[in-house]
């Protein structure tokens, strides 16, 4: 499965969120929007219609906040770590499921703070399902090959709506339950791709519990250890069309080299070329 000759080189997806600067853009917690302004001096003016030589902008954005994005551990720990030094992988397997968020009266599965009545939870149960029918396909292509390292969720309903949502109140997104992040971790999936601002509840004391979990940083520190996962990372903000199914992809992850905890992002997947032998939807019915 890891050769490149089984997958569409040629049509590439961007499951990224176009950022439009001076339009309208995705946006959490209600920060300051991304801009980009033509550069001026005295001497120089970035803008070939005002008599520049050619264009350019600076820009100004938070990454977290702003539209895709890439984190790793350095998120959340007092020593700088860049992701630029910690993403590894240029191109790696990864599954794309898609589930649908519980209301937290719905489920049993708890969080590191008290759920709200409008909370939306994306599940163990649910998370689960959805993997072990792409699980049961990879074994039918690949048998004891090893199992993609990435996961992409898309979040159910899926609608354009994403590309430009504001996320401004804890019920405003859904957000994974410890007992789905947990099971992830088990998975050992290295990289988590999904279409949400955080996979934690977006005001939650501060505690980024589910953050803490994927990357093994222990509960309420900014410490790393002998145990946490250095070259792991988290992508937020995504955006997968509805036409791309939920199957087995090629995942190229690609981020600016910033020196920071994280950067834009624009992970790019490319689809399996023989579907014929064995379909994905044959597994649903």
């Amino acid at each position: 499965m890891s050769d490149l000759n089984l997958f569409n080189l040629d049509e590439p997806v961007s499951i990224a969120i176009p950022l439009r600067f001076g339009g309208i853009q995705p946006n959490a917690y209600g920060v300051e929007e991304a801009c980009a302004q033509t550069y001026k001096t005295e001497k120089i003016i970035g803008d070939t219609r005002l008599g520049g030589s050619c264009n350019f902008s600076q820009v100004k954005l938070i990454p977290q906040c702003n539209g895709t994005h890439t984190e790793c551990v350095g998120h959340i720990t007092h020593e700088r770590i860049h992701v630029h030094e910690c993403l590894k992988d240029a191109l790696m397997l990864a599954f794309l499921i898609s589930v649908e968020p519980m209301s937290a009266a719905e489920t049993t599965d708890s969080y590191a703070v008290p759920l709200e009545k409008g909370d939306k939870i994306i599940t163990r149960d649910k998370i689960k399902i959805a993997l072990e029918k792409l699980e049961k396909l990879f074994d039918q292509i690949n048998g004891n090959t090893k199992f993609p390292t990435a996961l992409i969720i898309r979040t159910l309903p899926n609608d354009e709506g994403k590309l430009t949502q504001k996320y401004v109140d804890s019920t405003s997104a859904p957000f994974l339950s410890t007992e789905a992040m947990n099971l992830i971790v088990q998975r050992n999936f290295n990289h988590i791709l999904i279409d949400t601002p955080s996979l934690d509840r977006l005001y939650d004391e501060g505690k980024l519990s589910n953050h803490r979990v994927f990357w093994q940083v222990e509960r309420d520190s900014c410490e790393i250890t002998k145990d946490t996962r250095l070259n792991h990372t988290i992508t937020e903000l995504i955006y997968v069309p509805n036409d791309l199914e939920d199957d087995i992809y090629l995942l190229n992850l690609q981020i600016a080299p910033f020196n920071l905890e994280s950067s834009p992002s624009r992970p790019i997947l490319f689809k399996r070329l023989d579907k014929s032998s064995t379909s994905l939807r044959s597994l649903y019915s």
